[in-house]
């Protein structure tokens, strides 16, 4: 892409990509600062992007800016709430914590690494089967059965206590 279909780009898709960024962030210097790092990282792999999908290149960099900006924003607000005067009460809830390693413990370990990886790590079903070696429809139907199991043994277990 040359310096001048880098600026057609920008000048016939900023609006596009301003709102796009708006919508999802619904705070204006957020949306500005996202748009700015996106046109930003496109000027510096130009050479790289083809000018015919200049708009797709600038939309996909922009959606991961702005995917980085809500991780970022929420780390931030999960410090905020923080407080320090809050103390947590060891009361014993049945051992929760035992119960839930105990149910754990009954999955394959296929299953138990699948169930931590998403639910405990927050990885994506794709960066799963990249870690495990499974194809994403596998990592989707092995964590559905996991957390089925899971499920149904401690719905069993709450009518027991």
């Amino acid at each position: 892409m040359t310096d001048r279909e880098y600026n057609e780009c920008v000048s016939a898709n900023a609006d596009n990509v301003y709102r796009f960024i708006l919508k999802n962030l619904r705070h204006e210097e957020d949306a500005r600062d996202v748009v700015q790092t996106a046109f930003e990282k496109m000027w510096r792999n130009r050479e790289e992007v083809d000018a015919a999908k200049c708009k797709s290149y600038l939309f996909t960099v922009a959606y991961h800016q702005m995917i980085d900006h809500i991780r970022k924003v929420k780390r931030i607000q999960l410090k905020e709430e923080f407080n320090d005067t809050l103390k947590v009460q060891n009361k014993p809830v049945h051992n929760l914590k035992q119960v839930l390693e105990e149910a754990l413990d009954r999955l394959s370990e296929t299953q138990r690494s699948l169930v931590l990886l998403k639910d405990y790590e927050g990885y994506s079903y794709e960066e799963i089967g990249k870690i495990t070696g499974l194809n994403e429809s596998q990592v989707k139907v092995y964590l559905h059965r996991a957390r089925v199991q899971l499920k149904n043994y401690l719905v069993r277990l709450e009518n027991v206590i």
